[in-house]
């Protein structure tokens, strides 16, 4: 990377120090050294502004730095930020009030945690102990974690190397409306049919032991494949008679970002269980599992154990109070809704002057532009989308590329909810001219 001339050895150190003591985990480092960051943006440390289009990991939903989550924050640490976990708060019991208040019924039990994977892993542990079964079914292209039960439930990446998952886990094909596999004569989607053909394919390996399907609403990390209307309501039958339970991960598209404060709603479907976090911590640790009185029952009855060092943690259990607080006064379920579609009429209109763009697609501020190799002097999908990417980067934009064998360089759009059309209109017209470039200069 470019230093400044005064901050050079400086910065040299910090790399050094980064390439010696570092653990890499699967992702490059961005060549970037982040100093602060606030609202949309973040900022390095030789002063450049970057517009952060990934809300962070996918979590800032109301931009970095928000003025009442750092009020929330300083005021909460200095009471009350740890206990011992069979200690209750006001802040927890709370947030698990005001969270079962925004669900339908009969969601209305909630369990506090800190990650993603975490939350996924309790949900499939109760599952399991509930229906007395182990056997999981998610979709071919997921990302759930990476802890044990979560990690084998995730079939994007991650899964060569490590010896065996956990046993009777399955995988089912995403439905892709834009990459039909199974199809109508007119060439469309029949995901009816894949859905049928997937579950005989279950059954045929099942043991008998069948417990529940874990699937995102929205896959993200999949190339942000939306299914389509009616799927969902039909892979909850196929769950009820086989008497398993499904369990919908929001992580990405819980609380407003989708548009709507879940995106489950679109469907009319409720899950047994749900799961929450990214989101709902607004870039802090906090996570949740919602489920029924009911399970919750079964579960405690049969003595359901997710004992952990922050679990019901009082500090981000009052930062989630905030999240809410912040998404109801702003009213940013319709904001998203609103952003999202003006943010999607200029990628489309982005697509219809470069052919590179193949598919726009998503729903609210979560949004996927699918790129096509052909014409643009790439050898393929991903090299194209790699180098957008880092142009991108290079005049000013963060963004987040899926590159799947099988997808296609996939970007994956999720800026803050509270992102101005200002700065929506900045990340296109940057990803105007990154496309622009990157074309030209193809050899």
């Amino acid at each position: 990377m470019a230093d400044d001339t005064t901050g050079n050895d400086r910065h040299g150190q910090f790399w050094n120090d980064a390439r010696r003591h570092l653990l890499r985990y699967g992702v490059a480092f961005t060549p970037e050294i982040i100093a602060s960051a606030g609202g949309s943006f973040v900022h390095t440390a030789d002063g450049r502004r970057i517009l952060d289009f990934t809300s962070g990991q996918m979590s800032a939903i109301l931009g970095h730095s928000h003025p009442r989550i750092v009020e929330c924050v300083q005021r909460q640490v200095a009471s009350l930020d740890h206990l011992y976990s069979g200690m209750l708060s006001r802040p927890v019991v709370e947030l698990a009030r005001r969270l079962a208040g925004t669900l339908p019924d009969p969601l209305d039990k909630v369990l506090l945690l800190t990650t993603g994977a975490e939350s996924n892993e309790a949900a499939v542990r109760m599952a399991k102990l509930v229906t007395g079964r182990h056997e999981i079914v998610s979709f071919a292209r997921s990302w759930h974690g990476m802890t044990q039960a979560a990690a084998s439930a995730t079939y994007s990446a991650g899964r060569k190397g490590y010896g065996p998952g956990a046993p009777g886990n399955f995988a089912i094909p995403v439905p892709r409306s834009h990459r039909p596999d199974i199809t109508h004569a007119d060439g469309t989607l029949d995901w009816q049919r894949q859905l049928d053909l997937a579950f005989d394919l279950i059954d045929a390996q099942s043991t008998g032991s069948l417990a529940a399907c874990l699937v995102e609403p929205i896959l993200s990390s999949g190339g942000v494949i939306e299914p389509p209307v009616g799927y969902f309501a039909a892979l909850h039958r196929k769950c009820r008679e086989r008497g398993m339970l499904l369990i919908l991960d929001e992580a990405q598209t819980g609380l407003c970002r989708t548009g709507t404060w879940y995106a489950f709603e679109r469907d009319g479907v409720v899950p047994d269980i749900l799961t929450l976090s990214k989101t709902l911590g607004a870039g802090l640790p906090l996570a949740a599992v919602v489920t029924s009185a009911e399970i919750e029952e079964q579960a405690h009855d049969r003595g359901f154990l997710f004992f952990t060092t922050h679990v019901s943690d009082p500090l981000v259990a009052a930062v989630g109070n905030t999240v809410l607080d912040v998404l109801e006064t702003d009213r940013l379920d319709e904001q998203a809704r609103a952003r999202g579609e003006f943010l999607h009429k200029g990628l489309t209109e982005l697509a219809t002057r470069h052919p590179v763009i193949g598919d726009v697609r998503g729903r609210g501020l979560l949004l996927g532009v699918e790129f096509t190799a052909e014409g643009s002097g790439a050898d393929s999908e991903d090299a194209l989308g790699a180098r957008v990417t880092r142009r991108c980067l290079d005049l000013g934009l963060h963004m987040n590329i899926v590159q799947l064998p099988g997808m296609g360089g996939t970007l994956r759009i999720a800026p803050p909810l509270t992102a101005t059309e200002e700065e929506l209109s900045l990340g296109v017209a940057i990803l105007d001219q990154a496309l622009t470039e990157v074309v030209a200069d193809a050899p």
